[in-house]
């Protein structure tokens, strides 16, 4: 699943948003496609996604089950937009804008938005993975 990691050295803040940019571009392609397997694939196994809803989700079959749901209430056109990105040759950070489009209990269209934070972990191969993802 090399969509979601990417080889750029972190040699810089400009390098990280790159880096980050790319990581979104490849979860927004893969929650667009209501594939919950290659979001899930997206995050280390023991990583926590932290929703609006105040659950804790935790680990792959949880977090592919999470979005799993999303996806059964007609989520999609998913975007982030970075606001802010920082970090080291370790652990990468940022914010984001997001949006998508579902289905509200009525039936209806609807447009959900919010801020999200997300934390990266550099894996041994320099790709990035998600260790901790939130969003109101």
């Amino acid at each position: 699943m090399r969509g979601f990691m990417t080889d750029l050295a972190p040699s810089s803040s400009l390098d990280i948003r790159t880096e980050i940019s790319a990581a979104y571009t490849a979860w927004d392609s893969a929650f667009n496609q209501a594939d919950a397997k290659a979001v899930a694939a997206a995050y280390v196994p023991s990583a926590k996604v932290l929703p609006p809803t105040h659950e804790v989700i935790s680990g792959p079959a949880a977090i592919e089950n999470f979005f799993a749901g999303l996806f059964s209430r007609g989520f999609t056109d998913y975007n982030l937009t970075i606001i802010d990105t920082g970090g080291d040759d370790k652990v990468v950070y940022s914010t984001a804008h997001w949006s998508a489009k579902g289905k509200g209990a009525d039936g209806a269209p609807q447009t959900a938005a919010g801020l999200a934070t997300h934390i990266f972990e550099r894996q041994a191969d320099s790709s990035l993975k998600l260790r901790l993802h939130t969003f109101n």
